[in-house]
């Protein structure tokens, strides 16, 4: 096998380190983002989230109706001793908030971080029965 060294230099290594947040791919920083929330909703609502199981999945397993969009997330009850869980759905979340081409291009990661936070706020809400806004006060708010 050959491998490049151009003019002598030696051969190619990493352009950054890999714990380097450029490093990270699109899906590993929005699975620190939903990782993150679940943390800060975990701190309030521990008790009643004890049992339910956060995923990350690129898009909905079934297409939605004609005319409809895509889910953001789901919540799949407890089943063959499997617990409850809530599913975010990353493509139609990066679609929603206007990712171009596949990248975040245009988006910071706090314009990402909010709605990740407010698709979450709405399944844990829904799940226990509450409005999002007394689930977490800084529900569909522009400020963090």
């Amino acid at each position: 096998m050959r491998r490049r060294d151009r003019h002598g230099r030696g051969v190619r290594g990493p352009l950054m380190p890999a714990d380097a947040p450029f490093a990270l791919t699109r899906a590993e920083r929005f699975d620190g983002l939903v990782r993150e929330e679940v943390g800060r909703l975990a701190r309030r609502w521990g008790r009643e989230l004890a049992g339910v199981e956060f995923l990350v999945e690129e898009v909905p397993r079934t297409d939605p109706p004609p005319g409809e969009p895509a889910p953001l997330s789901q919540t799949r009850p407890p089943a063959e001793g499997r617990p409850q869980r809530i599913v975010v759905y990353r493509r139609p979340i990066e679609i929603r908030a206007g990712a171009v081409g596949g990248t975040w291009r245009g988006l910071d990661e706090r314009e990402m971080a909010r709605l990740v936070r407010d698709v979450l706020v709405e399944a844990v809400a829904d799940l226990l029965g509450l409005s999002p806004e007394s689930v977490d006060p800084s529900y569909d708010s522009p400020d963090d």
